[in-house]
């Protein structure tokens, strides 16, 4: 039998439609279909019966690649291996090598979790996976990434003096490792231990007044309109100081959320960080507020619409307001939780009360996630008791004063 050259591979072509091979010795032929594509075969036996092995197309693979993929399955069948199986473990071995990669199992862990963040912290994740580890760790499998090359990767964030972000990085591959060793991928998180490793970073609280600066602040609120402030800006700070929501809760407010004759607020779950359902109930004077807002929202379909009014109120809004009235690095909208926390608590209510009404995730989440209304009976009488506390404190305070530098509380989160 003569032997297969590459010229005649190039030129061999399909006759009257029919199916021809070429051989090219120890088995190994072209095989050429009726269509004129090309690939190369090898017949071979095995236990008593004839296979076949398939080794690709031609030219991707040339005639000198097929003879030596030829001759690695002979050396196989020389030691009594069946090259077939050996390509069939290959391939399934390949398949969960693909599916322990560090991007692959982070991209499951990603889509379980999606389900229960606020879009910001879906984008924030996403974005750390994306732009932080997987340029370095993507392709690599799980279960072999040590501590120190994952050390390299969060190295690299600081170098561009994102030292906070370094930290954030690593408690979003330290997740993925947890989940890799609970879906059976790897079996050690490498991120144990590399706190100490990077360089610290201190937490940044946002600034809150203490509880005896708060009468003075709301006075200053009080004046903010009749000092040339936005109408709706002065009534959106006296509501949040009400209802101590977090800022994105507020401004993104819709009328239909809005139940006037039970007196609550109900926020469903998209729009809220803990991702559950909840009702903040309404005082007489937040009632009153959102009746002056209702008459004044130019018929928008946010509470508290921004100057188009199909768009909302923005989050700097009431944070500038603040600026303006002498608080810049002493009170944000946020800052408000934190001064009805420590007030309340103070005042003796109950502290799982208290902290359901801000809306904190329940440690018992599987209550929590059927129970929107958990503690609704003492949170309607805390949040009256708030509203007349708040009124008490306006009608106490007869003369502005300038805010002082004095020692601030944390933020609640």
């Amino acid at each position: 039998m003569s032997t297969l050259t590459d010229a005649q591979a190039r030129a061999a072509q399909p006759k009257a439609g029919k199916l021809i091979r070429l051989f090219a010795g120890g088995g190994l032929y072209l095989e050429i279909t009726k269509t004129g594509s090309k690939g190369w075969r090898l017949k071979y036996r095995y236990g008593g019966v004839e296979k076949r092995l398939s080794f690709g197309a031609y030219p991707l693979i040339s005639l000198k690649e097929a003879r030596q993929a030829r001759d690695d399955a002979k050396r196989l069948l020389i030691q009594g291996i069946d090259p077939s199986a050996v390509r069939q473990a290959n391939r399934a071995q390949a398949q969960i090598d693909a599916t322990k990669s560090f991007q692959h199992v982070a991209t499951e862990w990603f889509e379980r979790q999606r389900r229960i963040w606020v879009d910001s912290h879906t984008r924030d994740v996403k974005r750390r996976l994306e732009a932080d580890l997987y340029p370095d760790l993507g392709p690599l499998a799980i279960d072999r990434i040590a501590s120190v090359q994952l050390l390299d990767t969060l190295r690299k964030i600081e170098a561009r003096g994102a030292f906070d972000l370094a930290h954030r990085v690593k408690q979003v591959a330290s997740q993925v490792f947890n989940y890799g060793i609970a879906s059976g991928r790897c079996t050690v998180d490498p991120c144990v231990g590399l706190k100490k490793a990077l360089t610290p970073h201190v937490a940044k609280h946002q600034p809150a007044i203490r509880p005896d600066e708060f009468p003075q602040l709301l006075h200053v609120i009080d004046q903010y309109a009749a000092q040339g402030g936005e109408l709706q800006t002065q009534r959106a700070l006296r509501f949040l100081a009400l209802t101590f929501v977090r800022t994105k809760e507020l401004t993104e407010a819709t009328w239909d959320e809005i139940d006037f004759d039970k007196a609550q607020w109900l926020i469903l779950a998209p729009r809220m960080k803990m991702k559950r359902d909840f009702i903040v109930p309404l005082s007489t004077q937040a009632l009153a507020i959102l009746r002056q807002q209702q008459a004044a929202c130019r018929n928008s379909v946010y509470v508290w619409p921004g100057r188009n009014t199909r768009t909302t109120m923005s989050n700097n809004t009431l944070l500038f307001a603040l600026y303006r009235m002498g608080y810049r690095s002493k009170m944000t909208g946020h800052g408000f939780r934190a001064v009805a926390s420590t007030i309340l608590n103070e005042q003796g209510w109950r502290h799982d009360v208290i902290e359901r009404q801000l809306a904190h995730e329940e440690e018992n989440k599987v209550r929590a996630a059927y129970n929107r209304a958990e503690y609704l009976p003492e949170r309607i009488k805390l949040m009256q008791h708030w509203a007349d506390h708040i009124d008490m404190l306006r009608a106490g305070r007869q003369e502005p004063e300038t805010p002082t530098g004095s020692k601030q509380v944390q933020a609640v989160n």
